[in-house]
């Protein structure tokens, strides 16, 4: 990446400084401020140094965060992702579209980081990273700045939002599904969401991100313990790898990145990490806490996605806990352990929401603060579990809105931001960071295509049936549809 400043074009404040003319040319009276070409900063600045973050987070609190939010439930769709693709095409398609969400990442944090400099400022959000690019790019990009901004701010948050309903309807479905296997009662799923409210509460009444490191601690193992068991069903009496194909065509793997990329892409929780850090330097590098979380958590992907492929073959379910027996506790071990864990990630999938939702009242509410903050986010998730008591088969809906969201958001608009944000100073030899940028948005359009395909075909599926009783029974299904295409980014 070309990250050489080279200093903004000219401002109108120019036209107010004392001149010179010296042989019919003008310069200005005043002096330069050092430039840090490495660095593309002004040398008296340093907005890590000059960072002040009450309740910071350490390395290790950042990379269990983004460990919770790219290691979620979505992984449990790998098995028929590579249904689609074959063993060995899976492989290292897994491995590409990783490279893809990483680096759409790691260009979000590297200008941010830039534009610190630029405009003197130590923390931005994701909206703000954009905006202020804008404002300092190309004279064409900046009428664009306040809508780039809005955009990504109504885009996350109805997209966060959403997805917090459905976690209510995932963790009440999961337990749902115990009690009427060993007591066989049948009740009403808007009873179980209800009684999640008040716990759903107390979870978002944690003041920061780093008090939501336990959680986030506690659902990595309740996940963790419960994807050993399901690889141990995996690996028991697995078919020889001979039975399962090794590659398909291009028509067919097409679904598999719709898949994928969604599990896997984490872009709302990026810029609230880095900016909660104590050292946000460490965040990007070789073996900075990116790198580490991503390359992780693709190779579990990898390895669920393989075993589970050559165990259930085309028979593998959108979530592959649907392939395990009921019947036996390991089982059921795993039901209760993924609802406790996308309870615990329900906190950290809400900060987006409430950082975003406070930025819009915040100045019209600065008597007593504290107090607005948690009346505001008691709201929002009583709002949020309503919303799932009115229509408990909203998965499909917030999959539609995820495949649209975040492929725009997760892969077109880092790149969007990096092109205004290095304009002036080119794009490197033989504008390879150009060519770069189209292979990304290549990725992103067939996100969007396929995700917003399939999740439309779960709408059309779930209401194909007749009668509140087919709902009923198909709202694991459409659960599912959501976990193919939104539920792992926005673990």
């Amino acid at each position: 990446m070309v990250n050489e400043y080279t200093g903004p074009p000219p401002q109108e404040l120019e036209t107010f400084l004392p001149k010179d003319q010296k042989n019919g040319s003008s310069t200005y009276k005043v002096a330069p401020a050092s430039i840090n070409v490495e660095k593309g900063a002004l040398a008296d600045f340093d907005p890590f140094r000059e960072r002040k973050v009450d309740h910071p987070t350490s390395d290790m609190d950042t990379l269990t965060h983004l460990l919770k939010a790219s290691l979620g439930t979505g992984i449990l769709a790998m098995p028929m992702a590579f249904s689609y693709s074959g063993l060995v095409t899976g492989i290292f398609a897994t491995i590409a579209t990783a490279l893809v969400c990483t680096h759409c990442a790691y260009v979000l944090v590297k200008c941010a980081h830039t534009l610190y400099f630029r405009s003197r400022r130590t923390t931005m959000s994701f909206s703000e990273v954009a905006e202020v690019a804008f404002l300092n790019g190309p004279a064409w990009a900046r009428p664009w700045a306040q809508f780039m901004k809005h955009f990504i701010n109504y885009g996350l948050f109805i997209t966060y939002f959403g997805t917090c309903s459905v976690y209510t309807v995932i963790i009440a479905e999961n337990f749902q599904q115990l009690i009427e296997h060993y007591f066989g009662w049948k009740g009403d799923p808007r009873i179980f969401i209800s009684m999640l409210l008040i716990p759903l509460i107390l979870l978002s009444w944690v003041p920061n991100l780093k008090y939501l490191a336990p959680f986030s601690s506690v659902a990595n193992v309740f996940m963790g313990v419960g994807l050993l068991i399901t690889f141990y069903y995996c690996t028991t009496d697995m078919p020889p790898i001979s039975d399962r194909k090794l590659h398909t065509s291009l028509i067919q793997i097409a679904p598999f990145f719709g898949i994928v990329i969604f599990a896997m892409e984490a872009i709302g929780v990026v810029m609230p990490l880095e900016n909660s850090m104590r050292t946000p330097q460490h965040f990007i590098g070789i073996c900075g806490v990116l790198n580490k979380g991503m390359g992780g958590v693709t190779m579990v992907y990898i390895l669920l996605g393989f075993v589970g492929y050559v165990k259930y073959g085309n028979d593998a379910a959108g979530s592959i806990t649907l392939n395990l027996p009921i019947e036996e506790i390991p089982a059921q071990i795993v039901k209760i352990l993924i609802a406790l864990a996308v309870y615990c990630t329900f906190g950290l999938q809400f900060y987006v929401c409430l950082e975003i939702g406070w930025d819009f009242i915040k100045e019209k509410f600065t008597k007593r603060p504290l107090l607005v903050n948690y009346m505001m986010r008691t709201v929002l998730v009583t709002a949020a579990v309503l919303l799932a008591v009115a229509v408990p088969t909203i998965g499909p809906f917030v999959g539609l809105l995820g495949a649209f969201c975040f492929s725009i958001l997760g892969l077109l608009v880092p790149v969007f931001i990096e092109m205004v944000t290095y304009w002036e100073q080119g794009f490197g030899k033989f504008n390879w960071i150009i060519w770069k940028n189209v292979i990304v948005c290549i990725f992103g359009v067939l996100a969007l295509i396929f995700g917003s395909k399939d999740a439309i075909a779960d709408i059309v599926k779930l209401y194909s049936k007749n009668g509140s009783d087919g709902i009923h029974e198909t709202t694991m299904g459409a659960i599912e549809g959501l976990l193919e295409t939104t539920a792992g980014p926005l673990e």
